[in-house]
């Protein structure tokens, strides 16, 4: 399937937007450093399976806008632009799948409008809560997080052909991708600057409890997330909640291990509520 993207202006940005299929609507958040280029594997197959996926380029990332300014990647905002989209497209309630960064928006988002929710996939990242109560561990596997924030980050990503960011993918297949789209002027500030406009968000916020349904999906060998901090996700859940582990893939889920993760998906997106 060749995917096909719009351009959409909400919340005063334009967002490049993927929308494929027909059916209930399914929405897809991706992380940093990536756009909704890391489903390419997930859209075809949920189109397939009867929905209508709709992946956007989240604001700084990919082909949409990517703004400048204090706060102007705030979670407040990212949210305002997935409201938007929704609105733009018709949208009154929809399932969403998140990874990584988006699985931080998408739980925040799934606690705060859940009635624009039908049901959340996490994958990679658990509730706010979790995460953040989740311990030493969780602590030491995402000291990556206080480097993000300093002046200096740019220059260490990007210094001696991206060393950095090729030893802490563990040369992942996708570096060279991801390189090109970072390469482009102010994209990798962008990117970093999720981190920056959220870090005390991550820390204090009082996210309030998820009301939805919900499944949380972690990969056993994942560099920068523990297991805890996804399975303490139900703490946090007062819905319906499904776990499912993956046994010897890293972070990247959704390009490591496409076919089972569609089939986990799939099958949950099935499921009578």
């Amino acid at each position: 399937m060749d995917l096909h993207a719009s351009q959409i202006r909400v919340n005063n940005i334009l967002l490049n937007v993927i929308i494929e299929g027909t059916g209930p609507d399914v929405i897809l958040l991706h992380g940093f450093p990536d756009s909704s280029y890391v489903w390419r594997n997930q859209i075809p197959a949920l189109a397939a399976a009867g929905f209508r996926v709709i992946a956007p380029d989240l604001r700084g990332c990919g082909d949409s806008e990517a703004p400048k300014g204090r706060g102007a990647y705030a979670i407040d905002a990212i949210i305002a632009d997935i409201l938007g989209l929704m609105s733009h497209l018709g949208i009154s309630k929809a399932s969403m799948i998140a990874h990584d960064w988006g699985a931080n928006i998408g739980w925040i988002f799934a606690s705060r409008h859940p009635e624009k929710v039908d049901r959340y996939v996490a994958l990679s990242v658990g509730h706010t809560k979790a995460y953040r109560y989740a311990g030493i561990r969780q602590v030491q596997r995402a000291w990556y997080a206080a480097l993000f924030l300093l002046p200096v980050a740019e220059t260490i990503f990007s210094s001696m052909d991206w060393r950095f960011l090729r030893w802490i993918s563990n040369g992942h297949p996708e570096t060279d991708h991801w390189i090109k789209n970072l390469s482009r002027p102010g994209r990798l500030t962008a990117g970093l600057g999720w981190y920056r406009d959220n870090s005390v968000t991550m820390l204090t916020e009082d996210v309030p409890m998820t009301r939805v349904p919900c499944m949380g999906v972690w990969s056993s060998a994942d560099r920068f997330l523990t297991e805890k901090q996804m399975m303490d996700s139900a703490k946090y859940v007062d819905a319906p909640w499904q776990y499912r582990r993956i046994v010897g893939i890293q972070h990247w889920m959704q390009l490591d291990a496409p076919e089972l993760l569609n089939k986990i998906l799939v099958d949950y997106l099935r499921q009578t509520p």
